[in-house]
């Protein structure tokens, strides 16, 4: 019973796997159907399935090489070639070549960044990411198409993703730092003061949700450039007495 029950716990977290790739390939389909905003919600939901598997495998000591790697080839359909195609549904094919070769290019730098995450093997555990995550690029993207401009606005609409395209694709393979959130610990005892700003955010949710995930997204991702900034603009930190002994 007991060898049972640990062979369903490394099946759990690739059954969340599973449920990522499900999404991601439906989330295509509806945007070939025109549906964008139900097709941005499969991807935002891709994004919370793929965030728990990693947890849930930590959890219940069953992470392994093969998760690893299976959950990086989920992510390259769902995160990279998803959005991609998303946005040449929506209107980039009427720009011909260039509307098929920036989303190329955004695939291809999604499928990059993965592949060199799994290879940072010399990074502990739980550090800031290197370079814009997969999952935040195709979330970025995906907020646009959830704001759902109106019809008028299409023509600077389509600029905005190819210029989108091109940015998210460099951010996610550059060596900007990122909050990661892995050493969020849910189960711990919280502050009654969090309930207020927790209960602001469910209202700016439920106002008003396309600008809610549209403010986020631009918010992270300006995150990385940002704290470059500031760590070049402070001063450099003065060194000891021992260290400037001869």
């Amino acid at each position: 019973m007991r060898q049972r029950l640990r062979r369903g716990a490394y099946l759990l977290p690739s059954a969340f796997t599973i449920g990522n790739i499900l999404l991601g390939f439906y989330a295509v389909v509806r945007g070939y159907r025109g549906d964008f905003k139900g097709a941005a919600l499969l991807v935002f939901a891709a994004a919370f399935l793929d965030a728990l598997d990693g947890r849930i495998a930590r959890l219940t000591g069953t992470d392994s090489a093969f998760g690893r790697e299976y959950d990086s080839l989920a992510d390259v359909l769902t995160f990279g070639a998803a959005p991609a195609l998303l946005a040449y549904f929506w209107g980039l094919h009427e720009l011909e070549r260039v509307g098929w070769l920036v989303p190329v290019f955004f695939l291809v730098c999604s499928a990059t960044r993965l592949a060199r995450f799994n290879v940072q093997t010399r990074i502990p555990e739980g550090r800031d990411f290197v370079g814009l995550p997969a999952p935040a690029a195709a979330g970025a993207l995906c907020s646009l198409l959830f704001f759902s401009p109106d019809s008028e606005w299409r023509s600077w609409m389509a600029s905005l993703l190819l210029l989108s395209l091109l940015l998210l694709g460099m951010l996610m393979v550059s060596t900007f730092r990122y909050k990661s959130f892995k050493q969020l610990d849910l189960r711990r005892r919280w502050s009654y003061r969090v309930l207020l700003p927790l209960a602001a955010l469910i209202l700016v949710v439920a106002y008003h949700p396309p600008a809610f995930f549209l403010a986020v997204a631009v918010i992270y991702t300006a995150s990385g450039p940002f704290s470059w900034l500031l760590q070049r603009r402070r001063p450099p930190a003065p060194r000891s007495t021992a260290e400037s002994a001869p």
